[in-house]
């Protein structure tokens, strides 16, 4: 049965009828005492409750207000046991449970709960749900428990905030389930709620979850900047409303930090920011004001959380600053150092602002975390930023630093260091005969070893040069050489970085005879060569390639000889180049091919400017090459008799010749002299034909050539000998001299 408030009964139900004998028509709207009163008189009902020992359970039952209670039969014994549970379980359950009516207000709330809500056991009967709890939205969470209520789903585990309180820091969180009570007749008479306080389960949580994702994100890029950009992006707005990161201006450049306590004239650049209002612009280089937090966290390297306020003392000594704190609606500050086994790189600002609840010292731990792991990717971003300077000043050093002015080439090249650096490199060396090498190689890897292993290539290749050899023979020496480097690296020990990055290199030779107007190119790994001509065609130059230097064995290294007419333009680039600008369809070719014209370091401007963003991959180096025919007035060219009589010929062309360039008298005489020791080797030791070549460029080179392939060798002759002493002589005499083999004899020449 169910009593209202008044002792009444509103509901008799049939177990009441065959207890009692009265049907429900008789027993509603009457007083249960009385009720009671005249079954107790009645020798019936007495039996009845000997036999069946009917004893009852009273309880309230949420119908709203005023409270109705529900007389329940409790013969059972399993039920006195449920009871007795139900009763142990809401008196010392830690978590606030709580039975709502219709209208969701308290009915009966367990003792955890007045403890939660700060309030005296039965203070909190007929009070509505929301304004027990102070929550946030409480419109929002009153919609969804009346959903409950009509759709009878179950809502576990909602989280929800409080209010901000003004006398209380920090607000708490907690977690809600709401189950609709039904009675047995399936009519909905309330909620069942049940609430924890979750606050600092939830805080634990957002702090581990702000460490990941600082170790996740934190350090992906080799750049001091970028990691402090990194560094903002993790922790705005998951752990606060605004952050600052502020560098020490020579840790950005890769320089070693400075020790604590850092002197207070050190200046600081504002590497990052992220939140509402900035003191200063990200890139601002300034001393940090004495007597602030932030220099105070350089000296000790202690981390420090700070209630700003108007009565802060130091917001006097950095005024912006305390400016950008006011407009932002700052009200809590953690600063943190950078440091590093004592070396100190910068120092981070945490702020929270207007609603968002004040930091607590646990969050000074996970702010010491944070800034212990970014100290970390900021100090190996700034030694790989050091190593890559010195790598890039390595490489800029060695490479030529004003290419030397040809009188037959025109040269411009297109040099777009690497983010990592390389070991690119180009050269443009004078040969003899006014003839021109133009090199271009490339050493593949990154920093010091590429930058050192092109400087030792590239010395090479200027030591053989002056050999004067073939491009085909250069190469294959050039390879001798890698191969050994790569065979040092080899056995190097283990542990040793280089040890596990195999030496890899290529490059084209390719020299140009100004007399014949004849390229004759070698490669080795690089692209092939593009030459356009004056009337605008281009064409991919058939050069063969051979392998790649480092580990080519005995492999031959394939020349090739090419026509070049005088305005000729030769493009030579390295492979990350090769398929946007040399190959036939490269978005770019359209542009080298129109370029025959134009200067060439317009040209080289236009393929810059045309590059596509995120194309290149690496280091790009392309050299353009534009020919020029040295005028015949400028040279002499005479067959020569395999007889005595060569000399005194050779010494009469010379002459007369020498005598229409200009040539002083002194010069003349020692060319005539040189000229006629070069023709005596070739008569005595050579094969014919022989011929003489004076070539009036930079300098006078004298060349006689026959078809005798044995060498000629420097010795010194004794005061008896009658011979030997004509080689002695020329090197005496001449700036430089040497000997060059054709595929039919050889060259000997001067200078």
């Amino acid at each position: 049965m169910l009593i209202d408030e008044r002792g009444r009964v509103t509901e008799w139900r049939r177990p009441a009828e065959e207890l009692f004998g009265w049907s429900a028509e008789e027993a509603v709207g009457q007083s249960v005492a009385e009720l009671m009163r005249e079954a107790a008189m009645s020798e019936t009902w007495r039996r009845k409750r000997l036999s069946s020992g009917s004893a009852v359970l009273v309880k309230p039952v949420p119908r709203g207000n005023p409270l109705v209670w529900e007389v329940l039969s409790a013969v059972d014994s399993a039920a006195v046991q449920d009871l007795a549970v139900l009763r142990a379980m809401f008196a010392q359950a830690p978590r606030g449970l709580q039975i709502l009516d219709d209208q969701l207000r308290v009915v009966w709330a367990n003792p955890a709960t007045h403890m939660m809500c700060d309030t005296s056991s039965g203070s909190l009967i007929g009070k509505h749900f929301t304004e027990m709890y102070r929550l946030q939205d409480p419109d929002e969470e009153e919609a969804m428990v009346h959903r409950v209520l009509e759709s009878g789903e179950p809502v576990l585990d909602r989280l929800v905030r409080e209010a901000r309180q003004s006398d209380r820091g920090t607000r708490r969180t907690y977690s809600f389930t709401f189950v609709r009570l039904e009675n047995p007749r399936g009519d909905v008479v309330g909620l069942l709620a049940s609430a924890e306080d979750v606050t600092e389960r939830e805080h634990a949580q957002k702090r581990l979850a702000v460490l990941d994702a600082v170790r996740k994100d934190v350090g992906q890029r080799l750049d001091v900047i970028a990691v402090c950009e990194e560094l903002v992006n993790a922790v705005v707005p998951a752990f606060a409303g605004i952050a600052v990161v502020e560098v020490v201006e020579d840790v950005v450049r890769g320089e070693a930090p400075p020790l604590a306590p850092v002197d207070p004239d050190v200046p600081l650049r504002r590497a990052a920011f992220r939140g509402r209002k900035s003191a200063y612009p990200v890139g601002d280089v300034r001393h940090l004001p004495y007597g602030t937090p932030f220099s105070r966290v350089l000296s000790d390297l202690r981390p420090r959380l700070i209630s700003v306020g108007e009565d802060s003392l130091w917001l006097a000594a950095d005024p912006a600053r305390a400016e950008a704190i006011r407009r932002s609606g700052a009200h809590s500050l953690i600063v943190a150092p950078l440091a590093l086994r004592g070396e100190v790189l910068g120092v981070v600002s945490f702020y929270r602002y207007q609603q968002q609840d004040p930091f607590q010292e646990a969050d000074v731990a996970l702010a010491t975390d944070v800034c212990t792991h970014a100290a970390l990717c900021i100090d190996n971003a700034r030694r790989y930023t050091r190593e890559r300077t010195i790598a890039a000043t390595v490489q800029r050093r060695l490479l030529p630093q004003q290419p030397t002015a040809q009188l037959t080439v025109d040269i411009s090249h297109l040099h777009l260091p690497g983010p990592e650096g390389g070991g690119a490199w180009f050269d443009a060396l004078a040969l003899p005969g006014a003839r021109t090498a133009l090199i271009v190689g490339d050493v593949a890897g990154r920093g010091m070893a590429a930058a050192t292993t092109m400087g030792q290539l590239r010395t090479v290749i200027h030591s053989l040069a002056a050999l004067d050899l073939q491009p085909d023979e250069l190469l294959a020496r050039l390879s001798d050489t890698a191969s050994r480097l790569a065979a040092e690296r080899a056995a190097l020990p283990l542990g040793d970085p280089l040890h596990r990055e195999p030496l890899s290199a290529g490059c084209l030779i390719a020299v140009y005879d100004p007399v014949d107007l004849t390229c004759t190119i070698a490669r080795a790994g690089l692209p092939e060569p593009v030459a356009v001509f004056p009337d605008g065609s281009s064409v991919t130059l058939p050069v063969l390639g051979g392998p790649l230097l480092a580990g080519a064995g005995n492999a031959p290294f394939p020349a090739t000889t090419v026509d070049l007419p005088e305005g000729t333009t030769l493009a030579i680039s390295t492979s990350a180049l090769a398929d946007e600008v040399l190959a036939p369809c490269g978005p770019l070719r359209p542009l080298l091919d129109r370029g025959g014209q134009l200067p060439l370091p317009d040209l080289c401007d236009n393929i810059v400017y045309s590059l596509r963003k995120g194309t290149r991959t690496g280091e790009t180096l392309m050299l353009l090459a534009r020919t020029k025919a040295l005028p015949a007035e400028q040279v002499l060219t005479r067959p020569l008799p395999a007889d005595p009589e060569a000399a005194p010929i050779a010494r009469a062309q010379t002459r007369r010749q020498l005598e229409d360039w200009g040539v002083d008298e002194e010069s003349a005489f020692t060319a005539e002299l040189i000229i006629s020791e070069l023709v005596g080797n070739a008569v005595r030791y050579g094969a014919p034909p022989l011929q003489l070549r004076l070539i009036m460029d930079r300098v006078l080179t004298c060349e006689v050539s026959d078809a005798s392939g044995s060498a000629p060798h420097l010795k010194h002759a004794r005061t008896v000998d009658e011979s030997g002493r004509g080689l002695f002589i020329i090197a005496t005499l001449a700036d430089h001299w040497g000997t060059r083999y054709h595929a039919q004899g050889k060259t000997v020449w001067a200078e």
